[in-house]
């Protein structure tokens, strides 16, 4: 099978986010309905980190707020979503795709040279302070998603125990 590379900075950057979110799916391919729901983690205070199904929730849930940020720094009306809680992986690979087909999207119209910004005047902040130009956010919404399929891959050897 051969790779199609999409073109330029913003080209590398969605080839590289598409790969984080297609080696995850590959990570929860092999979950069951069952391990998806178990409490993994109850003395957390985190939520979004109790169960495989929580994080995965959270995960979708960001990977829209990413593309998001970077519509309402481009300018447009756009309201964040809440996490929904799927009780396949299915529905959660489904929502994955949707999610990141949202992201090609918000990349409509950005050109190679609108990724850096130095100036923070000139960047998006996000709901927990940050301030980020357009690669820097897409840079974190890969990360977000590599830490993420790290945790599950740790949630599956303790669900199989």
């Amino acid at each position: 099978m051969t790779k199609t590379f999409r073109h330029g900075a913003t080209g590398a950057l969605l080839d590289v986010y598409e790969g984080a979110i297609r080696d995850l799916q590959q990570t929860i391919s092999d979950i069951s309905d069952a391990e998806l729901i178990i409490i993994v983690d109850s003395q957390t205070t985190d939520d979004s980190c109790k169960s495989i199904q929580t994080i995965l929730s959270h995960v979708v849930c960001s990977a829209y707020a990413y593309g998001i940020y970077i519509r309402q720094f481009k300018g447009e009306t756009i309201d964040f979503q809440n996490e929904i809680f799927h009780t396949s992986i299915q529905d959660y690979n489904n929502h994955l795709d949707d999610s990141f087909i949202f992201m090609i999207d918000s990349f409509k119209d950005i050109k190679d040279n609108q990724l850096e910004e130095s100036d923070n005047n000139k960047k998006l902040t996000t709901s927990w302070g940050q301030v980020y130009d357009i690669e820097q956010i897409v840079e974190h919404a890969i990360v977000h998603v590599l830490r993420h399929r790290r945790q599950i891959e740790k949630y599956k050897i303790i669900v199989r125990q």
